[in-house]
């Protein structure tokens, strides 16, 4: 790991990555020269960075524009190594994560209005911009996020994606600790979402197709363990949810889901699915639900979540490989192996890593 104390005010004029060339490829080695530093971005120096299957979506092309090559990688922990003169609130040798977004216009109805997330400007950091499979990444400054002591720097990158994802609905449509909330899927997503649920003080109940979670998903905060794919499973609690969080990317049995909302519930979607789903309207309207989705959280959201998990002890469950290992990596996490956030830590095989 770099020394806080090795910052540079001088910004790189080569960035060592990993690329993807093509669909559905291993990834190689892309280096490439960053251009001058912006007034107001930010140079970070990589020091861990976690896999989202967005990363493998977009190497994949799943979602069909990806634009190549691309440098994935939007869960990254590291320091700064070089300002701009622009830049407010950061200081070299600060430790900072950067998630999905690395830029907004920062004048649009949404800029102006608290939710940057929403920019339609606004550039995700691995898609027209390379991301942190590499020893360097920028962004703008509003989205270089300071950790909070307490974080472990090792496991908290996936914080930055994955745990804003499904920490932000708690914010945006005011859940209490109260309500009771369902979790559909217990992986990189809904382990973090169980955590936060259970530490928000909710009455917790995680829907799982595989029965060799169910220990797991109790461990992790769920109070009680429901079968997705029982019929009289799901009948036994019908009615009672205030919020459904999906953080699956898979079809389900969506007329069963609405079922489980209590008058005023809400299914809310945090995972992108392949297909149109279908929802019918009678207990849609009978019960006043709603259904609905979210990206990832604005800048504010980010540093309350940051807070809240450094408050509560939270953090992803994590495996670890060296970037210089990227590819096994990759594999693994294609394979539904991992459990339950895979991180890369910068090393120097291949010339990847941290400056010595």
């Amino acid at each position: 790991m770099s020394s806080l104390s090795s910052a540079s005010t001088s910004p790189s004029t080569s960035v060592r990555a990993w690329a993807a060339q093509e669909a559905a490829k291993p990834l190689a080695r892309f280096d490439y020269d960053p251009g001058p530093l912006g007034s107001e971005e930010v140079e970070i120096r990589v020091e861990h960075c976690g896999l989202c299957h967005s990363d493998l979506s977009l190497i994949d092309n799943e979602w069909g524009f990806s634009a190549y090559p691309i440098v994935g990688g939007h869960e990254v922990i590291g320091t700064v190594v070089a300002l701009g003169e622009g830049t407010k609130g950061l200081k070299l040798g600060q430790r900072v994560g950067l998630g999905w977004m690395s830029a907004s216009c920062m004048s649009c109805k949404s800029c102006l209005g608290g939710e940057p997330q929403l920019c339609r400007a606004g550039v995700p950091t691995i898609v027209g911009h390379h991301g942190g499979f590499a020893d360097r990444v920028r962004a703008h400054w509003l989205w270089t996020c300071p950790l909070p002591e307490g974080l472990n720097p090792a496991k908290a990158g996936p914080l930055l994606c994955g745990g804003i994802t499904v920490f932000s609905p708690f914010l945006n449509f005011d859940i209490k600790p109260v309500h009771r909330v369902g979790v559909v899927g217990i992986g990189g997503l809904g382990h973090l979402a169980l955590k936060f649920a259970r530490a928000w003080g909710c009455e917790v109940t995680a829907f799982t197709s595989s029965e060799s979670k169910r220990d797991e998903a109790l461990a992790l905060g769920a109070h009680r363990v429901v079968s997705s794919t029982d019929p009289k499973s799901m009948k036994s609690i019908a009615g009672q949810l205030d919020m459904v969080l999906v953080t699956v990317n898979v079809m389900l049995n969506w007329k069963a889901l609405m079922g489980t909302l209590a008058p005023n519930g809400r299914l809310h979607l945090v995972g992108i699915l392949p297909q149109p789903m279908e929802v019918e309207a009678f207990p849609l309207i009978g019960g006043q639900r709603s259904v609905s989705g979210s990206p990832t959280g604005s800048r504010q959201d980010i540093d309350t979540m940051l807070a809240f998990a450094a408050r509560h002890g939270i953090e992803p469950q994590t495996e670890h490989y060296p970037m210089s290992r990227i590819n096994e990596a990759l594999d693994h996490l294609r394979a539904g192996k991992a459990r339950y956030r895979v991180v890369l830590d910068a090393d120097s095989a291949d010339g990847v890593g941290p400056a010595a």
